[in-house]
């Protein structure tokens, strides 16, 4: 019994390794960075309201935090942009990266423009 039970466990493992990870549909083909890696930000915007995702692609935002804008997606993803927020929990930090819909917030201060096309690729919508 002992056996069987420790000839599963490498099937049970990959496939909890097989769903910790997954694939979401794009949102858009193209994304405007400051940089070819979009590894630069491009603006600070304040969140003007509360947003809670309904997927793994999108970060929650509270109204009054900080966004960090590094990407804007383009065509059919217009609508969303693509920073990262700091959240405390339990008075550690940390930071979340994801997509969040422009309009929960609004631009404060511009640090470079967004003038360079990048295509985006299926890590871009990876959910861990």
């Amino acid at each position: 019994m002992a056996f069987k039970l420790l000839s599963a466990l490498p099937v049970i493992l990959f496939l909890a390794a097989c769903e910790a990870g997954k694939q979401m549909p794009k949102l858009s083909n193209k994304k405007l960075c400051a940089d070819s890696e979009c590894s630069h930000p491009i603006l600070i915007a304040r969140a003007i309201q509360d947003y809670y995702p309904g997927d793994c692609r999108f970060i929650p935002i509270q109204k009054g935090q900080l966004v960090y804008v590094y990407a804007m997606l383009k065509d059919r993803g217009n609508l969303f942009w693509a920073g990262s927020v700091q959240n405390t929990y339990y008075g550690e930090q940390e930071a979340r990266i994801g997509h969040f819909p422009s309009s929960v917030v609004e631009e404060t201060y511009a640090i470079m423009p967004a003038t360079t096309e990048v295509k985006t690729t299926n890590w871009d919508f990876y959910c861990n």
